[in-house]
């Protein structure tokens, strides 16, 4: 079709298509198993899905209030609670939202303005740094090291300027599955304490945390709760990512001016689903069943990976393994991706990407949210690499 030469100049000039649906694609063309992608391929629980037919048939099937239907707001209230000790309005400090990807983009508009300063930990998710630049925002990145990928917060303070407004987190962390502990939550309650920065919490995989580890959140420190925005995700709790569901958590000043974003770019999300998880929420077991759901079968992937030459260093929290091939391959790792997913039919993601500086320390991100035949099969062609 032929068009006309608008002279656009893009907001995001570097940005391409992202490496999850390159992965994916080459997954598919190539019929490989794809462990690249963060979703899972076994079925979701019969109750939840017996929820939603019932409220599809039961309805309503109107717009939902714009913050939320209030019975999963209820229902959030009284899970944060029960897990962190921590009180939120519900009619003023709870947002339901069309997925974690959404909510997180909505805070940055909301809160950047141009030439305002952002701290991100790279590797990140890819989704904070454009949603910073369309706002006019500048990244300052600091750059994560592995092998545990732990944040240095006296260096961290050092990046700070009058300019900076926000600091995101992200604990669980995709992609090097770490997590931030007690001190380093109490470490970043003195970087911002009286600066007037807001925290932005991704906390999308907070209940799978693994070994001697507790899950930890912002909203359990008091000193960061005034100031932060914190986003959590039910597809990635409950293997629904397709219903692109999840909510935020923020004291009402902030929230207000989320709302104000949250009501013209998405306004209300699906409201029976949004009935379905309230009610299946009710019974804490559905999510406190989570960790010892996933860390079997972290287990079994990395009993496999024991057997081959990638080296792990066991993932703490997420459903990401990041393996190391460089006794395998010097190749860079986006080229060992796609060498892999061509030659031995396996899928993954470079961590290169995930860095501003496309720092390459030979690891490749795994998805172990995954049926065990399917982990089984990728852990064979893993010992034999």
């Amino acid at each position: 079709m032929p068009y006309y030469n608008h002279h656009i100049h893009s907001k995001l000039p570097k940005i391409g298509t992202t490496i999850f649906t390159t992965m994916s694609n080459l997954a598919n063309d190539h019929g490989a198993i794809n462990l690249s992608q963060g979703f899972p391929d076994f079925d979701v629980d019969e109750r939840l899905k017996h929820l939603a037919i019932k409220y599809i048939k039961k309805g309503p099937h109107q717009y939902a209030p714009m913050q939320g239907a209030l019975s999963l707001r209820e229902a959030i209230y009284e899970k944060v609670n029960a897990m962190y000790n921590a009180s939120y309005d519900v009619e003023n400090e709870i947002t339901i939202t069309a997925g974690a990807t959404q909510a997180i983009y909505t805070a940055i508009s909301a809160i950047i303005k141009e030439n305002d300063e952002v701290i991100l930990f790279t590797p990140a998710y890819d989704c904070y740094e454009p949603a910073i630049e369309i706002c006019g925002g500048k990244p300052v990145f600091f750059q994560l090291q592995a092998p545990d990928f732990a944040i240095n917060w006296e260096k961290v303070k050092k990046l700070i300027s009058p300019k900076t407004r926000m600091i995101i987190i992200n604990s669980p962390h995709n992609p090097t599955g770490s997590v931030l502990t007690k001190k380093d939550f109490i470490a970043l309650e003195k970087i911002i304490s009286d600066t007037g920065i807001i925290v932005l919490s991704d906390e999308v995989y907070e209940h799978l945390v693994y070994d001697d580890h507790t899950p930890q959140s912002v909203v359990s420190y008091p000193k960061l709760v005034s100031s932060a925005i914190a986003v959590f995700s039910f597809g990635k709790t409950f293997h629904v990512t397709g219903w692109k569901l999840g909510y935020v958590l923020a004291p009402e000043n902030l929230m207000h001016e989320f709302r104000k974003v949250h009501q013209f770019n998405v306004f209300s999300c699906n409201h029976p689903f949004q009935l379905a998880i309230a009610e299946y929420i009710k019974d804490e077991e559905n999510y406190l069943k989570l960790s010892a759901f996933y860390n079997k079968k972290r287990k079994l992937f990395l009993e496999m990976v024991n057997a081959s030459r990638f080296k792990a260093v066991p993932s703490k929290g997420t459903y990401f393994q990041l393996l190391n091939y460089e006794e395998i391959s010097s190749l860079p790792d986006i080229e060992m991706a796609k060498k892999m997913t061509i030659e031995n039919k396996l899928a993954s993601i470079p961590i290169s990407v995930f860095y501003h500086a496309k720092i390459d320390q030979k690891f490749l991100r795994f998805c172990f949210a995954k049926k065990d035949e399917t982990l089984k099969k990728a852990g064979e062609i893993l010992t034999q690499l």
